[in-house]
């Protein structure tokens, strides 16, 4: 799966070029102070105005990082980070004169940035009273209508920006979840199969080299072909497991009956099985197929039965034998395995109940899959 934080890399990497574009409309300011008359007012000018748009860029470019780093600035260091850039905005006056208050549109726009909504909103609104009310004081400067508007557009401009990123944040942020939950499911998945499988199938070559040993001496032959029943079941085996890995295995209920008669036969356990085969539709076979490798499984591994039942029908599948039965009646037991938990699974994900407990008399261990009704 691939990774969610590449979809965003352009955005992490060059985002910064949107301050830098808005950096343009400081030419007037930068005009005018040039234009000055050279001396201490010029020279002090543009200095400011470079320190100030400097200030500016690295303001956005922290803004930016917290963001990403899913960090909040403190309000008061924020504060203190606007009232000095509002400070060198000032500088400029001796040299730009009214237009000086170009850069208010940059401290609107950093304040929306940097502080909650309720003081950014008011500091908005003192900054765009500025180019209207000043220069009523000022002879020689004319209210700027022009600029409290941009003030107020560049705030409202700034403000959809931030909530963009903050969603943009957001969704990454599920995207990474999702990436998470899917790579743990599909983790879980293949270690139950992978239980299911060699649960199974080194039960019964364990089963079968147990026989063989004890034949070794009292019938060479017979001790033969268990040996080569364990070689082709060990194949079996390795062959289950690399089209577990690879997504491409398959459980029927058919080629697990043939497996069970195998297995039951090789633990000395009288099987009685189905004679005739059910037709049951893709799903149903496969989970009952299940059903019978995890019932045959606890048959030969942990009953001590002699005889094991195994009964199919269109909607249930039921094993059962006369061995030592579960520990508790009608549960998997204090501890349930692995097995059961993922034929619970299995069964859930189709409709189907998964019942545990004792066989008739009481005695014996029964498992049973069922179906109330509807085909998967």
């Amino acid at each position: 799966m691939t990774d969610p934080r590449r979809s965003v890399g352009f955005g992490s990497r060059f985002g910064w070029l949107v301050a830098v574009v808005w950096l343009v409309y400081l030419g007037q300011p930068v005009g005018t102070i040039w234009n000055h008359p050279p001396g201490l007012a010029r020279d002090l000018g543009l200095a400011a105005i470079v320190v100030f748009g400097a200030g500016y860029l690295a303001l956005f470019l922290r803004f930016r990082a917290a963001i990403w780093r899913r960090r909040s600035i403190p309000t008061g260091q924020s504060a203190a980070v606007l009232g000095g850039l509002l400070a060198v905005g000032t500088l400029t006056i001796p040299s730009a004169g009214e237009d000086w208050m170009v850069t208010l549109v940059y401290v609107s726009a950093s304040a929306v940035l940097m502080l909650p909504t309720r003081p950014a909103l008011g500091i908005v609104a003192v900054l765009a009273a500025i180019p209207v009310v000043v220069p009523q004081f000022v002879p020689t400067w004319e209210p700027e209508s022009g600029v409290a508007f941009a003030v107020l557009l560049a705030a409202v401009a700034v403000f959809g920006f931030s909530r963009l990123v903050e969603r943009q944040t957001q969704l990454l942020d599920a995207q990474q979840e999702i990436h998470r939950l899917a790579v743990a499911q599909e983790r879980a998945r293949t270690a139950r199969d992978l239980h299911d499988i060699l649960g199974h199938s080194l039960t019964v070559i364990a089963v079968k080299a147990e026989l063989a040993g004890r034949l070794l001496e009292v019938d060479p032959g017979r001790a033969g072909a268990e040996v080569a029943d364990l070689e082709r079941l060990a194949r079996d085996a390795l062959a289950d497991v690399r089209s577990t890995v690879g997504a491409y295995r398959e459980i029927t209920l058919a080629t697990e009956l043939a497996s069970a008669r195998t297995a039951l036969r090789a633990a000395g356990v009288a099987a009685e099985l189905p004679t005739s085969d059910v037709e049951l539709p893709p799903a149903r076979s496969e989970l009952f197929g299940w059903a019978v490798r995890e019932g045959v499984t606890n048959v030969v591994r942990h009953s001590g039965a002699r005889r094991c039942v195994i009964r199919v029908r269109l909607d249930e599948v039921e094993v059962l034998d006369d061995g030592r039965g579960p520990l508790v009646d009608g549960a998997d037991g204090p501890h349930p395995g692995h097995g059961l938990l993922g034929l619970r699974e299995r069964a859930e994900q189709l409709g189907a109940r998964v019942v545990v407990g004792r066989g008739q008399g009481g005695r014996g261990f029964r498992l049973q899959v069922t179906f109330a009704g509807g085909t998967p």
